[in-house]
């Protein structure tokens, strides 16, 4: 079912498309020129222009830029082509490494939603005379009592709203998402209805950026030292063997180190300031106490009962928010949850309606979660 999220904007009325290049967001673009609005496609060269292209499953550079162009072509609508490099580098880009450099598992994708697509974009849109911007993101815009809500997406295998936690109520209520209610064969079918040369594009895949997932590539090529060499330890200090790096470790990664252990080991902390990366067994990695900062509220903040994501691939887990004075907040999973990785977000859910989230800080172990470890 397509999301009834343009019922509210006056008929006729301007609306900026973020056109990426690939299938989702051409089709946004294609149903609301079909619903008779006056549709503008605007597509962000985010990276090297250059680098992008010929490189399959990208976005916002490259041969995507072409395809945005040529589905607006197709759709008969103004499109423009802004140059953001510089400005996603910065606000990205750079802290995605630093990232990597503290020891933390970053996430660009939500950065890039909230500081760029979300932030830059979205005056641009307003700039352009839009009433909305609108994107083919999978998550639904609900009419709420104080003002519009984040929903999960009706396609549980295609919702994006983990990615889009630190959106804010002023961005909310401006959004559209017309893709929230359908799945990609449906997304699929009616790019092929709309005669869109992108209807049988692949996905994009791993981070933008990124060729070929080597993100250490990247992060080693924004900043040198983070190949600096240390030592894997076992948890009482053990050394292992050592290692080219701390980019190339997340926690939760399996490493069959040996070192005269008959079990598998994983990465259970990465201690940047030493460069060591402490490796356990699988029972070791068990959290379910989790420190967050910059936290993002779309409801009023206070200890609330909820479920949440540590990882955008987690099932939703039970747990409890009890933000403190300063701004962060503590997150007590009802049990231990594996794979805890600082630098990832922790968004909180009622049911399929967003309540906010935060960046993962610190993950541990409750006593009682360690004595039953």
């Amino acid at each position: 079912m397509i999301e009834d999220t343009l019922s509210d904007l006056p008929a006729g009325a301007r609306v900026v498309v973020a056109m990426s290049g690939g299938v989702d967001s051409s089709v946004v673009a294609g149903l609301l020129k079909e619903r008779g609005f006056d549709v503008v496609g605007v597509t962000l060269q985010l990276y090297d222009h250059g680098a992008a292209s010929g490189r399959k499953g990208t976005c916002c550079a490259g041969d995507d830029v072409r395809d945005a162009r040529a589905v607006a072509a197709r759709l008969d609508i103004p499109h423009y082509v802004l140059d953001y490099e510089n400005r996603f580098k910065d606000a990205v880009m750079q802290e995605f490494a630093d990232a990597y450099l503290r020891g933390e598992t970053p996430i660009p994708c939500i950065r890039c939603n909230e500081r760029v697509k979300f932030g830059d974009l979205l005056a641009t849109a307003k700039d352009l005379g839009g009433v909305a911007l609108a994107t083919g993101h999978y998550v639904r815009r609900v009419a709420g009592p104080t003002g519009a809500e984040l929903h999960r997406g009706a396609d549980a295998a295609r919702d994006q709203s983990y990615f889009l936690f630190s959106t804010t109520q002023a961005q909310l209520d401006y959004l559209r998402f017309p893709l929230g209610g359908l799945d990609k064969t449906e997304t699929r079918a009616l790019a092929a209805r709309y005669g869109l040369p992108v209807a049988a594009k692949p996905d994009s895949q791993d981070i933008c950026f990124v060729p070929q997932g080597r993100y250490a590539d990247v992060v080693a090529k924004l900043r040198p030292e983070a190949n600096e060499p240390g030592e894997i330890v076992d948890l009482r200090g053990r050394v292992l063997g050592r290692h080219d790096g701390i980019v190339q470790f997340t926690v939760g990664q399996r490493k069959g180190l040996g070192g005269g252990s008959a079990e598998a080991l994983f990465v259970v902390r990465i201690e940047a300031s030493t460069r060591r990366v402490v490796v356990g067994p699988r029972s070791a990695l068990g959290r379910d106490r989790i420190s967050l900062r910059e936290l993002n509220w779309l409801i009023a903040p206070g200890p609330v009962e909820v479920t949440v994501k540590a990882r955008s691939a987690m099932i939703p887990a039970a747990a409890r928010v009890i933000p403190r004075p300063d701004g962060t907040a503590e997150v007590r999973l009802a049990e231990p949850y594996r794979g805890i990785a600082p630098g990832q977000a922790c968004v909180f859910y009622d049911g399929g309606r967003v309540l906010g989230g935060g960046w993962i800080a610190e993950a541990f172990a409750s006593e009682a979660a360690a004595a039953a470890a």
